[in-house]
């Protein structure tokens, strides 16, 4: 499978139609980027789908398995794409070629309804709108570590990478971490539980029971900071970076 689908634009009648839908979208209140829609065949769209949507990415096996998957779906009748979308700006759309022209119509308008989406919600705010630059980027890093290292050690290395990828944490951009400490709990002042009495009231007020159960929770909170991470961590990939040696 090739590094790079060939695509082509819209015909002058799917070129209308979305002029005409986009101004529909506009007029019930859906805000969007630059929508750019692209014509597919059934393999082009299998080879994009395999690429996660994007039309230039590294070389590598896993790429060309998951295009075998799709393109015998396909064929036995198991699948079929009418459209992609990807969250980019503009907002790139494929659409299938052999799809009838009232497909192509009501795919068209769902796909404006996914860039207000994109656009509008928080969860996708912090995306990287430019992805598809990004992949290039990666395609051609990969093929220049290629041709200096080789084909067998890049993806390798790419395949220990890849066993990984279930380890990253997807809501890590939202996540806000917790500054480090400036000091070790070992080397804080301990805080004075025993409250203020008389002697004759001592008993009472600092009951000897009470202030070894607040003794064992302050051992306890110790003992939990001690631990290597502190809390669990999702990203695997995020802590390996952060703490290998």
């Amino acid at each position: 499978m090739s590094k790079r689908v060939k695509t082509s634009l819209l015909p002058p009648e799917l070129a209308g139609w979305k002029e005409k839908i986009e101004g529909y979208a506009t007029e019930v209140g859906l805000t969007f980027p630059e929508v750019r829609f692209v014509m597919l065949d059934f393999d082009q769209m299998n080879k994009v789908a395999a690429y996660d949507g994007f039309p230039s990415r590294y070389p590598h096996w896993r790429f060309g398995m998951e295009y075998e998957r799709l393109r015998k779906s396909y064929a036995w009748g198991l699948h079929r794409i009418y459209e992609m979308v990807i969250n980019t700006d503009p907002c790139y759309a494929y659409l299938l070629t052999s799809n009838l022209t009232v497909d192509q119509k009501l795919v068209m308008a769902h796909v404006y309804a996914h860039a207000d989406f994109f656009h509008n919600n928080l969860w996708f705010s912090h995306t990287n709108r430019r992805m598809l630059d990004e992949m290039a980027n990666h395609g051609a890093r990969i093929q220049r570590y290629l041709e200096k290292f080789g084909v067998e050690p890049v993806e390798s290395f790419i395949d220990r990478c890849l066993s990984l990828d279930n380890l990253i944490d997807i809501h890590s951009p939202g996540v806000v971490r917790a500054p480090a400490r400036a000091a070790s709990a070992e080397s804080a002042t301990e805080p004075n539980e025993r409250l203020r009495s008389s002697g004759y009231m001592e008993s009472y007020i600092n009951p000897p029971d009470y202030l070894e159960a607040l003794r064992r929770r302050r051992q306890e909170e110790k003992h939990r900071e001690r631990n290597f991470p502190v809390t669990p961590q999702r990203d695997l990939l995020l802590f390996l970076l952060e703490n290998a040696p």
